[in-house]
This record gives C-alpha cells, sequence and structure tokens, in this order.
C-alpha cells in the first residue's frame, strides 16, 4: 500500500507502511484491492469514510478505480453504512470527475487543507452520497 500511494500522490506526503498499519489495526477499518489500485475505508456507526485511494501511475486510466469504488461502498452498506463520505484535494480534477460520476455531492470545504511543495495549499472539497442503494448490490 505504501509504495503505491507513494507512486500515485506526488503532489503530497504519501502515507507509510506503519500509518497503514496503525489504521488497519482499528476497529471498523478495511481493504479493497490489491497493489495496482487499492482502497481504504472506515465503517463507524451508519457513516463510512474513504481514508484513501490510490492506482499505481502504471495502471491508471483503466477503470480500476471507478470499479474499487462500487467494491468499497457495497462492503461499507453490508457492513450498516448508510452515508459514505470521503475529500478530495480542489486542484484534482481527475478524482472529482470519479467521485462526482460515483454519486458524490459536494458538502464542505476546508481551505488551505493541503500543503504543496512550492505553491499555495490545496483546498479539500468534503463530498457525500447515500450508500442505501448499495445495500442491496
Amino acid at each position: 500500500m505504501a509504495a503505491t500511494h507513494a507512486a500515485a500522490f506526488t503532489q503530497s506526503r504519501p502515507w507509510r507502511a506503519e500509518e497503514f498499519a496503525d489504521l488497519l489495526s482499528m476497529s471498523g477499518t478495511f481493504a479493497c484491492g490489491d497493489a495496482r489500485c487499492f482502497a481504504l475505508i472506515r465503517v463507524i456507526a451508519d457513516e463510512a469514510e474513504l481514508l484513501t485511494i490510490a492506482t499505481h501511475p502504471d495502471y491508471q486510466r483503466q477503470g480500476r478505480a471507478r470499479t474499487l469504488m462500487a467494491q468499497w461502498q457495497a462492503k461499507a452498506a453490508a457492513r450498516g453504512a448508510a452515508r459514505a463520505f470521503l475529500e478530495v484535494a480542489a486542484d484534482n480534477p481527475a478524482a472529482l470527475s470519479l467521485y462526482e460520476s460515483c454519486g458524490y455531492d459536494p458538502v464542505g470545504l476546508r481551505r488551505g487543507y493541503y500543503p504543496r511543495p512550492d505553491l499555495a495549499p490545496s483546498d479539500a472539497i468534503l463530498m457525500a452520497r447515500s450508500l442505501r442503494s448499495q445495500a442491496d448490490a
């Protein structure tokens, strides 16, 4: 996970292996995917949060992230989540397009949330969608 995250996240600090291990040891946290494309999700009560999703650059633009979005949402719904949340950098149009096409709508904004080397920090757009239809998937 850490290697894929480092390859995919070049504008911000990638997560270390220890950070992934710590998150995966927490109750309600699970991963989907493989070394090419993975997602890390946490379900608490009836809410799911996409903590991170990463596709290795060698495998981008092949539909892997879109397929993975449907997989993790279905698993989160099966675990009792009724609503899903995520945040995305405002300067990441590919991710914004993916999330919008997966039914996510903006619900909030964190100004200057993502530090950028040699650039002004990027805003984080908070997005959400219902998972009710996913429960039957």
